[in-house]
């Protein structure tokens, strides 16, 4: 295992002294699957709701965050109290053939998120430099690839969380337009809400792009990552006593890292609402096409920036996306696992990974839109969602499989409430398809 370049343990130091360095020591798969859900496809759509409805849709960012941060909390749990990801834990549950019947489904979203990501992350960069789009697609690519099987664990980890800082564009633009803050914070705690079909369909697409699947594989499998890198940890079930030290830094993990992922969509709807829909453009096919409506609203720096954003946060989803698919994959196959092992100790890991991205760079060249691109990918997760939801807080609730960690108080009602509010949204979407 390539340990020798990591950094010091997070849960060496306990972080409930409160100091600041400790809380930015612990931050981690948290931080990095939070920023990685504000991908270029999730851009699109945030920016969507912002040029279609204004600020009225703010409030689902608030409403979606504890929903978001107690479904990863879970996901967390399971990878650090029983040193498995997610598909691992139910691979040695026996349920085989329902975990690949849910990570086939997986895979395909993923490649069709892929495709999107790395489609609109060329796009952008034709709005700053004339390059070919199939030569940025390619680069693009290869250099995820690259990354991930060639670099050293802890230096993938370090460039994905220098990556976050991408995120930070959304929060430059939102403070350069000319947002009515005032109106925000009414439709924040006092939204108009409405039984229109375009209103619910925009929330479900908004919900399905804050809490995906992907996002609980990448998470558990980053934990139990991080048990088999770090030479002094266990999985709690065999270590007890790591417990205390643990479980916090997790929980302040995800709540900062999905608190920054929705504050970053906030400001995008923000952003997109005090420029696109004043100017009364209300449809937006592509994140490059809502950068590009910003160039004569907001100025050439706002423009600049909100493209240089898809492009940062591409390059931090597209290995996510990637890597959860092929953790999902390795595990449920019992091969072995991991990106902190060499290339040569897990060969159809690393290939599954490559492979997912290759079609994704396929995908791209697809002759289909954009949009129906996202429309399938929401369809695929809308399928699978639900589902892995519920095993995984079945999964979380069994003592033979968590020991004395089960998931219980109001970490369980936040994670079963979350998973009805899913629910409720899948369901919409199927009947709002029928429409």
């Amino acid at each position: 295992m390539k340990r020798k370049s990591l950094p010091p343990d997070p849960e060496a130091t306990d972080p409930q002294n409160g100091s600041k360095a400790n809380l930015l020591g612990s931050l981690g798969p948290g931080l990095i699957t939070g920023a990685s859900d504000d991908d270029p496809s999730g851009i699109a759509t945030y920016s969507q709701a912002g040029a279609q409805f204004g600020y009225g849709l703010s409030w689902v960012m608030l409403f979606s965050w504890p929903l978001m941060a107690a479904a990863q909390m879970v996901s967390a749990r399971i990878g650090r109290v029983t040193g498995h990801g997610l598909a691992g834990a139910l691979h040695a549950q026996g349920r085989t053939l329902l975990l690949r019947g849910m990570v086939s489904l997986l895979l395909i979203a993923n490649v069709i998120n892929l495709g999107a990501d790395l489609s609109a992350m060329a796009d952008a960069t034709r709005l700053l430099l004339p390059l070919p789009q199939w030569l940025m697609v390619l680069c693009f690519g290869v250099f995820c690839i690259w990354m991930q099987v060639f670099l050293p664990y802890a230096r993938t980890v370090n460039i994905l969380k220098w990556l976050t800082l991408s995120l930070f564009a959304y929060f430059a633009t939102v403070m350069i337009v000319d947002v009515d803050w005032r109106q925000v914070a009414r439709d924040l705690v006092m939204p108009d809400l409405k039984l229109d079909r375009d209103y619910l369909t925009t929330i479900v697409a908004v919900l399905g792009t804050t809490i995906s699947p992907y996002l609980f594989f990448w998470q558990a499998a980053e934990e139990a990552e991080d048990v088999r890198a770090y030479p002094k940890r266990i999985n709690l079930l065999n270590a007890p006593e790591q417990a205390d030290v643990a479980l916090t830094r997790i929980r302040n993990d995800t709540l900062v890292g999905m608190g920054f992922s929705n504050l970053v969509a906030l400001a995008i709807i923000l952003t997109t609402a005090a420029t696109l829909h004043v100017a009364g453009i209300t449809q937006v096919q592509t994140s490059a096409e809502a950068a590009e409506a910003l160039r004569p609203l907001a100025g050439e720096f706002a423009f600049t920036i909100f493209a240089l954003g898809i492009v940062g946060t591409g390059l931090l989803a597209v290995p996510v996306l990637a890597g959860s698919a092929a953790y999902a994959v390795s595990e449920t196959f019992h091969w072995h696992t991991g990106l902190s092992r060499k290339p040569s100790k897990a060969r159809a890991f690393y290939t599954t990974l490559a492979v997912a991205t290759a079609l994704g760079m396929a995908f791209s060249f697809a002759p289909i839109s954009p949009m129906s691109a996202l429309f399938w990918a929401a369809v695929v997760n809308g399928v699978i969602a639900v589902p892995i939801m519920v095993v995984m807080m079945t999964t979380a609730t069994k003592a033979d499989v968590m020991g004395p960690f089960v998931v219980r108080g109001s970490l369980l009602i936040g994670g079963w409430l979350s998973t009805a509010v899913m629910t409720v949204a899948s369901l919409a979407m199927f009947v709002m398809m029928t429409l």
